[in-house]
């Protein structure tokens, strides 16, 4: 445990628990939040998910931007549902990158548990994007996703950041409740 994994995981939940609200001034948190976890990931050997920092830092921009203005006639973007094609794409995908990305990891670095490390991280990418754009769906794949992180950074003794990742859990049932009415009151 660092002081600087422990300002991590403060700076951290508040972009999360900003999110869930859908407060736009989560994204420019979450640019500070993924920096700082790129350089704690560095230090575990976790470099699956430094790498993924970097990705967050990208579509932490393009998230505020579409927030903003990435819905009907350049407006602000609302909650909706992904449709079933799509999360089959969106999990065919992550599937097949975290097959990809594992094999590499396991080959050519020292990386400690690099499958596991990959499979997270490339699902971690597809619920982003569909953070950044308003899916509902989302918070289900962030669920899902924070139940083995959180036995992952046990593993590696990342205690605050494990305790992060069952926090995320309770925050992505909030999320989901939030966006599940704000999706019903825009339908209304």
């Amino acid at each position: 445990m660092s002081a600087l994994e422990l300002v991590a995981v403060v700076v951290t939940l508040a972009a999360v628990w900003l999110t869930a609200r859908q407060i736009i001034w989560c994204w420019p948190v979450s640019l500070v939040s993924v920096t700082l976890y790129a350089a704690v990931f560095y230090e575990a050997r976790l470099y699956a998910d430094m790498g993924l920092q970097g990705i967050y830092f990208v579509l932490s921009i393009y998230g505020w931007w579409a927030w903003l203005h990435g819905g009907e006639a350049r407006s602000e973007l609302k909650v909706a549902l992904a449709s079933w094609r799509l999360r089959t794409v969106l999990f065919a995908i992550g599937a097949a990158a975290s097959l990809g990305l594992g094999w590499l990891l396991a080959r050519w670095t020292d990386a400690s548990l690099p499958f596991m490390d990959s499979a997270l991280t490339c699902f971690s990418l597809v619920a982003q994007w569909m953070m950044t754009r308003k899916l509902l769906d989302s918070w289900i794949a962030w669920i899902a996703i924070d139940v083995f992180y959180v036995g992952m950074f046990v593993y590696k003794d990342l205690y605050p950041t494990a305790g992060l990742y069952a926090a995320f859990l309770l925050l992505a049932a909030m999320g989901y409740v939030e966006w599940k009415r704000s999706m019903t009151e825009d339908d209304g």
